[in-house]
């Protein structure tokens, strides 16, 4: 095979895989304090938030936190996700909750303000990447 040719079929293959991934941008809001990390769980559907089997995770230093707020970038394939994001400002990697169960920290859902006390359905909180979708906020809750 001369050069040209194992070129050519090395950038359509980059071609091929460059176009199922998508850069996933996740505005985060209302981020209390410098004080921690932010933890990002994206899930697929809504056993695995239920069982709290994330797809993707990933820690986020507060360093680049700006009046309360953050942008984080995920390369991320096309398809349905749900983002869930824990400010986890003890650093300790669990959600901290009082002595009746209500959390102690901060947390938010994509494109979902999460108004309830129980675990919100995946259904509240997904959507969809593709060509169109590439952006999606998220709101931080204290209680």
């Amino acid at each position: 095979m001369n050069f040209k040719i194992s070129m050519l079929l090395v950038t359509m293959l980059f071609m091929v895989f460059s176009v199922k991934s998508q850069t996933l941008i996740i505005d985060i809001t209302n981020i209390r304090n410098a004080n921690g990390k932010i933890i990002i769980g994206i899930f697929k559907n809504d056993k695995s938030f239920q069982k709290e089997i994330t797809y993707i995770d990933k820690t986020i230093d507060k360093s680049m936190l700006y009046n309360g707020s953050l942008t984080v970038k995920i390369e991320i394939k096309s398809g349905v996700y749900g983002v869930s994001i824990l400010d986890d400002e003890n650093n300790d990697g669990n959600m901290e909750y009082n002595f009746i169960g209500i959390p102690k920290e901060g947390f938010g859902f994509s494109n979902y303000y999460h108004s309830g006390i129980i675990k919100p359905k995946f259904e509240n909180f997904s959507f969809v990447i593709g060509k169109n979708n590439k952006k999606v906020k998220v709101k931080m809750k204290y209680m």
